[in-house]
This record gives structure tokens, sequence and C-alpha cells, in this order.
């Protein structure tokens, strides 16, 4: 392995230790649906405030509870919203987490997967809504930046929500 591979290799490492304790840290008590307007209506809050071209959308069980397009959008996010959705709802873990995985093992989510890319998307920016003690109870995502930046911005809402100290590090 040359020098600047072991580098990545170290580097998505650990990416994906950051991102797995995130998934672990980052968990409710309960979730509802004035919870979810709660979340989405922060996220649009530092959207508007940092003037991001963001699709913000949060479910609980399937059923979309918030989605709202900020300017300089477009229909292509809203795509990428439910490609990712569906990455999480499959398999239980952050959308940005199963391409780094793919990648620290020279990869791609779309090769060890087998699943069609017009419709799965593992690329960072949804996340899985967790409650203590009851699982996955739903996605919030956001669209319209790189794909490291929409993950950065999903928890650093959920860090706000959850009243959390914001480690910038991820």
């Amino acid at each position: 392995m040359t020098g600047t591979a072991a580098q990545d290799s170290t580097e998505i490492a650990r990416l994906i230790g950051i991102v797995t304790e995130q998934q672990h840290r980052l968990q409710l008590t309960h979730f509802d649906n004035d919870d979810a307007w709660r979340l989405g209506c922060l996220l649009v809050e530092l959207g508007r405030e940092r003037r991001l071209p963001i699709v913000v959308d949060v479910r609980r069980n399937g059923h979309q509870l918030f989605h709202a397009s900020l300017p300089g959008t477009t229909p292509d996010n809203d795509s990428w919203v439910e490609r990712k959705v569906r990455v999480v709802n499959r398999f239980g873990a952050p959308s940005y987490l199963l391409g780094l995985r793919s990648r620290l093992v020279g990869s791609t989510f779309e090769q060890d997967s087998g699943l069609p890319v017009q419709e799965y998307a593992a690329h960072g920016g949804s996340f899985p809504i967790t409650v203590k003690d009851v699982g996955i109870v739903g996605t919030v995502t956001v669209s319209g930046l790189p794909q490291a930046k929409d993950h950065a911005l999903v928890v650093e809402a959920l860090e706000g929500f959850l009243d959390l100290p914001h480690l910038v590090d991820s």
C-alpha cells in the first residue's frame, strides 16, 4: 500500500469511528410529530443563517413529517433525499457510514450492495432517528452540500436538538 493509500485508509477508518460514535450518542428519549417539526425547523434555520442551498426532510416510520427546500435547490435534491433515506431504512445506519465502509475496502456501496444506484445512495446526509430502548423510528436528511457537509449539518442539528455540545471533528 502506498503512503497516500495508507493515509486515505487511516482517515476513512477515523471517520468510520466518528460516525459510528455519533450514531450511538445521538439517541432521543422520544420522537413525535412536534419533535419532527422542531428538528426540521432547526435545520432550516441553520441553512438560512448560512445561506445554504439545502433540502431538509424528516420522517417517522416512513411518514414524511417535514420537508423544506431552501433557495438554490432543485428537484434533483429531492431524489438524493429519497435515495439516502432508502439506504438508512434498509441498513439501519447513517448513509455516510455505509459509503465510508465500502471506501475503506477499496470498493463502492453500489458494488458491495448490488442495489440500483437510481434507488440507493450511500452518500452523507441521512441519519437514523433512534429512540433509546426502542430503536430506529425515522430519518433526518439533508441534501445540497458535499456529502461530508450534509452529514455534519445533520449531526450539528441533532446535537442542538438534544442540547449536546457540538463536536466539530466529523
